[in-house]
């Protein structure tokens, strides 16, 4: 028996566990996505068919429906008996525990949120402008029904899955952060487009600026209810696996301070613009401000929202948080200075042409600007850094990272600026000067070059620290499974701390009256084990017993 699924394999190698059990069930779950889809599609053209009854529906011709009836009478039984046959085969708990039953839930539940609610949203949008889109209502309609399915079969107490099962759950709530944010901005840009009286708006956007303002302002309103849904409804923010810590720190924290940056980046080289370089006029320099101002203020949101859920998580997600957060103020920072060597270099090289030069001279400082602090408040260059710290997965990992890809980038700037160097000796007579030739791939080389030589020291000092402080830096154990009675989530958040390995929590039911042992037993428990995979069983009472896995 294996310890880690608890099935045994059958004989002839077609148990739940054998290679020929993953292919079939993979082959199966391929074929039923493809299959609901087509019968979606079928279904919603027939739909649509329905709801514009009132319309001249001869202009679609035969050959459309004909589309329809084949998707919905041929996909959708073949759909059917499929789902059935693959629904039957969920009683068994190998089938309820495969990795492909709970992809497949994931992908399915996650396309068909996507599309309905997209689908949802043209429609009310297409409402707003005075036109009826049957079709649209029609996907919005089938789709929805497509996710209350696969949701139900999610939730299902007997037949869920067992494995991933959280994760269509954290996509839904990452999908509707991105939405909902994505549509304040868009309303919020609108009326201080507006309040702004930018001139080309009207130009470009022919309907009333409050047209924008609806639309964004319909995403919103889905892009929050989906959020809030499987955020506070579905108890996103306790999910306490690996996945949905990668998710808050992605999605939340990096992508809202990624929109913060670049709105306030933005923002600010209007202002310089404005009054430096107001040559193209202040309607052409003032069409971005709106949008910008908006992103920063919903971005820094949504940032400092997350940042201090990460806060709450484990040290790890905490200093993750961080660490994204100063790997963008450094690519901004590094981008600014690459772009303020450009311009510098081209003012030398061509001392008339002095708009140009000063909008890209601008820009890079806008840039420098906002990523130079956003960098020194997150890594804080300046403060003494513990060996324990130093020694972090997450530290290391980020500084390899950051000096290894500005090794690579610097590299290939050598390159150019060899090659554009040889090309003015080899042919001097031909093409522009040679500053004019090098100073955009000098100016990233430079950048990069700084970014390298202080990444790389901090590298080598760490690494100092490390030895002298006599830490092992290598992980004792590589993954942790843990069954526990009732919420895991004490247990997971101490053990990722104490082990600095993922956490897999399996969710035991507790027996009646049974009380959960102590956090600090269950810690103490893994002291001094070591393996790629161990197994922690939590109770019942005090008693917890750690399982090495074999490989």
């Amino acid at each position: 028996m294996s310890a880690a699924t608890g099935t045994a394999a059958a004989p002839g190698g077609a148990g739940p566990g054998s290679a020929q059990g993953t292919v079939r069930r993979l082959i199966v779950f391929v074929l039923l996505f493809v299959l609901v889809t087509i019968a979606a599609i079928g279904i919603a053209g027939l739909v649509e068919r329905l709801l514009g009854a009132a319309r001249d529906l001869a202009v679609a011709g035969t050959a459309d429906l004909a589309l329809q009836l084949a998707f919905t009478l041929i996909g959708g039984p073949l759909a059917a008996l499929l789902w059935w046959a693959s629904w039957r085969r969920m009683a068994d708990p190998a089938e309820r525990g495969s990795v492909a039953w709970g992809l497949y839930l994931a992908a399915m539940g996650t396309v068909s949120l996507v599309v309905a609610t997209s689908a949802l949203a043209g429609t009310v949008t297409s409402l707003v402008d005075g036109r009826w889109e049957p079709e649209a209502l029609a996907v919005a309609i089938v789709w929805a029904l497509v996710w209350v399915w696969h949701r139900w079969m999610l939730r299902h107490p007997a037949k869920g899955p067992t494995r991933l099962a959280t994760v269509p759950l954290v996509l839904g709530a990452a999908y509707g952060l991105v939405v909902g944010a994505g549509g304040v901005v868009v309303a919020v840009g609108a009326v201080l487009d507006a309040a702004f009286g930018t001139p080309t708006l009207a130009i470009l956007v022919p309907d009333p600026w409050w047209y924008a303002a609806l639309d964004g302002l319909t995403w919103a309103v889905i892009g929050g209810a989906i959020w809030w849904w499987h955020w506070v409804h579905d108890g996103v923010r306790r999910i306490p696996t690996a996945f949905a810590a990668v998710a808050l720190v992605v999605v939340g924290v990096l992508g809202g301070a990624a929109a913060a940056l670049a709105g306030a980046g933005t923002a600010l080289d209007v202002g310089l613009r404005l009054a430096f370089d107001p040559a193209d006029g202040t309607a052409a320099i003032l069409e971005p401000l709106g949008t910008a101002l908006a992103a920063a203020a919903v971005g820094a949101f949504v940032w400092r929202l997350h940042a201090r859920i990460a806060d709450a998580h484990s040290e790890a997600t905490r200093r993750a948080s961080r660490l994204v957060v100063a790997g963008l103020g450094l690519a901004g920072a590094a981008s600014g200075i690459g772009v303020v060597v450009n311009a510098v270099l081209a003012a030398v090289a061509d001392p008339l042409a002095s708009t140009g030069t000063r909008t890209l001279l601008l820009g890079g400082i806008s840039t420098l600007v906002v990523g130079g602090p956003t960098w020194w408040l997150a890594w804080r260059p300046t403060r003494r850094v513990d060996p324990a710290e130093a020694a972090d997965v997450g530290r290391r990992v980020y500084l390899v990272a950051v000096f290894g890809a500005s090794a690579v980038v610097a590299i290939v700037a050598l390159l150019v600026v060899g090659y554009r160097l040889f090309e003015f000796v080899l042919d001097p007579v031909t093409g522009a000067a040679l500053v004019d030739r090098i100073r955009a791939p000098l100016g990233l080389l430079v950048a990069t070059a700084l970014v390298f030589a202080y990444h790389f020291a901090v590298w080598r000092r760490d690494r100092v620290a490390i030895a002298e402080a006599g830490i092992a830096t290598g992980r004792a154990i590589g993954r942790v499974v843990l069954v526990a009675p009732g919420d895991p989530s004490p247990f997971v958040r101490a053990v990722s701390e104490a082990t600095g390995a993922p956490v897999t929590a399996w969710p035991r039911v507790p027996a009646e009256g049974e009380t959960p042992p102590d956090v600090d037993r269950v810690v103490g428990a893994l002291q001094g084990v070591s393996g790629r995979r161990v197994l922690v069983l939590a109770g019942p009472g005090d008693r917890v017993e750690v399982v090495p896995l074999a490989e």
